[in-house]
């Protein structure tokens, strides 16, 4: 599956056995492996060498990640290590500020970079970090940079909207894959669906997540809709170059290739 694919990325303790057990029979598209937050430091080590033995069985065909500690960190070079002789599919990188950042870990991992976005010094310079070597998509990290920009969690995401979009925007303009940040109210499926349409809306590919249950949701609402398939394969059988009209409405070259993508992703997510 390609990364801009990925409608649902899972965040796991790299440390919970039970939990990365179970992810193998989720329908995520994504599995991420956590070394930094989600994890003790008393037990840094054992998750690193767990998160290793995870990446070998694999994730039945399931995009695998870990998201390793930032540098300057115990725990940041031996992590690059194992990652590199790891069967992870990407490396997670938090807190990302500069390239500079990326293009170290991507030249020791030698695994692409996906840099997470959670600090105003980060929405700055997401451009250059997008575009940058090694770097293959961005994590937005809503609830860091929301402390950094001081906006109260009870402000809900009006106030992150112009970095959100800024983010979208430096992702678009490297042809990179890009992700919407957590949601942290687990009961609340409304408003877990509701922040996935708006997060659509303004462009992200998929969602990233913190438990199995927001999975459904992820995907139904990042997932192509069937009558938008049928409607696009009906488009392109229909088009023959150049503008004309299909169905009431004016296409061209540009409507065929959007057909095209959605198509691409509905067969890649098996829709």
């Amino acid at each position: 599956m390609l990364l801009r694919h990925a409608r649902s990325l899972l965040f796991l303790p790299a440390s919970n056995a039970r939990a990365i057990a179970k992810a193998r029979t989720l329908p995520c598209d994504m599995v991420i492996l956590d070394l930094e937050d989600a994890v003790p430091d008393a037990d840094k080590d054992a998750a690193r060498a767990a998160a290793a033995e995870a990446l070998a069985e694999g994730f039945g065909g399931r995009l695998g990640a870990v998201r390793i500690n930032v540098e300057g960190t115990a725990w940041h070079g031996s992590e690059m290590v194992a990652v590199k002789a790891s069967g992870a599919d990407y490396v997670v990188l938090p807190k990302v500020e500069n390239a500079r950042k990326v293009r170290d870990v991507f030249s020791v991992c030698q695994k692409p970079v996906i840099a997470m976005i959670e600090s105003a010094k980060g929405v700055l310079a997401a451009p250059a970090i997008a575009a940058g070597e090694g770097c293959a998509g961005l994590f937005m990290g809503n609830n860091d940079l929301r402390k950094d920009l001081g906006i109260p969690p009870s402000a809900g995401r009006m106030g992150l909207s112009h970095a959100m979009q800024a983010v979208v925007l430096a992702a678009r303009g490297a042809g990179i894959a890009v992700f919407d940040g957590v949601f942290n109210r687990l009961d609340d499926e409304t408003g877990l669906e509701a922040e996935c349409a708006e997060g659509h809306a303004l462009g992200f590919d998929g969602k990233t997540l913190i438990h199995p249950a927001q999975i459904p949701v992820a995907n139904q609402v990042y997932g192509p809709d069937a009558q938008a398939v049928a409607d696009a394969r009906r488009l392109i059988a229909a088009a023959t170059g150049g503008a004309e009209r299909f169905e009431g409405r004016m296409i061209e070259a540009m409507h065929v290739a959007e057909a095209q993508a959605l198509i691409a992703r509905a067969e890649a997510v098996g829709q």
